[in-house]
Order: structure tokens, then C-alpha cells, then sequence
């Protein structure tokens, strides 16, 4: 079993089942998925609550909102007047689409590569936040690389500090089948691993699941 594989099976004996992402629709995973970058789950759910009771979320409903009205309404969830132009310039995005192809759910039909191609040409969606959108609101079959999985890879000595996201991806999706689900799981698991072990300052090596994996350079 490649070793991927065996801290997969590690944190899943360990934390159980996560159940992600936490959102009731495709298009909330997607609205959260911009908001969530340098912020936490807590201060996106809250922007969403709201949303969702002024009956505003929507692609179309949004989209209609001048920048500014938008960035006082996602306020809580930080560097809001960024979060607001990177949104509406997805929102453009999925509002043409939906145009196009009828519906939310056909614009996800189309096939992986190129509706990553597409998320990645909209100004301030990065590789991160398009493989959020991919995985967890279209559920295509893509691993998603974030900090918790640079740290903990660089940490168990899997990958270098310059490695780059495409790399990293590729360690994953080379040494695993290529299921939405089994991503879904994993990318939670780390995340999980991330908050409560693998934490960027004091984390807690001797208490970790994956201590048996070295090396580890930290101090306990």
C-alpha cells in the first residue's frame, strides 16, 4: 500500500467519517469557497446565514448587486472588498454560463478539465478555490491542496518547500483512485488533522495519528 494511502486509512481509523463540505447547495459551496480563503469556516457561515435570509442567494441575485452593496454584505467575512470583486467576477462567469447552458447543473456537466480552465480564468479564483468549486459543488473527481496539506506533507517529508501545487496534487491523484468521495474524505481528514495536530505553531506531534509516519523535525 503506497504510503498515501496508509495515512488515509490512519486518519479515517482516527477521526471517522467528516461529512463535507459543510453547505446545503451546490452554489453555496461555491459563494463559500471565495469567502473561506484567509478566513475561517465560522465568519463565511455566518455572510451565508444572512444571504440566505434576505433570499439574495442566488447567481443571478448576487450578480445584480453593485460591488459595493456586496462587500458590506460579506463583511464579516473579511478582506471584503476583494472577496466582493473576486465574487462578481465568478458570479459573471456562472451568470453567463447558466445562459449558455440552461442551469447550474449543466455548466457542471461539462468536463473537468475545462471547467477547471474556465474557474481558473476568472480573476482571483486561484488552483485552491477552483479545486473547492470542482470537488465539493460539481463533485468531480479532483484533490484539493491547501496549507494543512503543504504542512503536513512538508512536515512527514513527502514533498520539498518549494514544490509546487500541481506536484503535491499529483501525489495524491498518482497514488490514489480517482473517486470524488475518496478526495472529498481525505482533503476533510487533513483539514481535521490541520486544526487539532498539525497546527502551524506548538503543533502536537506526540499526540498525532500519523506519528509513526516520519520524519519529524519539530520539537514535541
Amino acid at each position: 500500500m503506497h504510503i498515501v494511502e496508509s495515512i488515509y486509512t490512519t486518519l479515517l481509523e482516527h477521526f471517522g467519517p467528516q461529512n463535507w463540505w459543510p453547505a446545503e447547495t451546490p452554489f453555496e459551496v461555491m459563494v463559500g469557497a471565495v469567502l473561506t480563503q484567509n478566513t475561517s469556516w465560522t465568519n463565511v457561515s455566518r455572510v451565508i446565514s444572512t444571504l440566505k435570509s434576505e433570499n439574495i442567494l442566488s447567481p443571478s441575485l448576487l450578480h445584480e448587486l453593485p460591488v459595493d452593496v456586496l462587500a458590506e454584505k460579506i463583511r464579516s467575512s473579511g478582506y471584503y472588498n476583494l472577496k466582493a470583486k473576486r465574487l462578481k467576477n465568478l458570479l459573471s462567469l456562472l451568470v453567463e454560463e447558466i445562459e449558455q447552458c440552461g442551469s447550474l447543473n449543466s455548466f457542471f456537466s461539462q468536463d473537468r478539465d475545462v471547467l477547471r480552465e474556465k474557474l481558473l480564468q476568472v480573476k482571483g479564483i486561484g488552483p485552491e478555490t477552483a479545486d473547492s468549486i470542482l470537488l465539493y459543488a460539481a463533485e468531480k473527481p479532483i484533490f484539493v491542496i491547501d496549507a494543512y496539506t503543504y504542512r503536513f506533507l512538508l512536515r512527514h517529508g513527502l514533498t520539498g518547500e518549494e514544490s509546487s501545487y500541481q506536484e503535491m496534487q499529483e501525489l495524491f491523484m498518482d497514488s490514489l483512485p480517482e473517486e470524488t468521495a475518496l478526495f472529498n474524505e481525505y482533503h476533510a481528514l487533513i483539514v481535521r488533522l490541520g486544526k487539532e495536530f498539525c497546527r502551524k505553531s506548538r503543533p502536537l506531534c506526540s499526540e498525532c495519528p500519523l506519528r509513526k509516519f516520519e520524519p519529524i523535525t519539530l520539537e514535541d
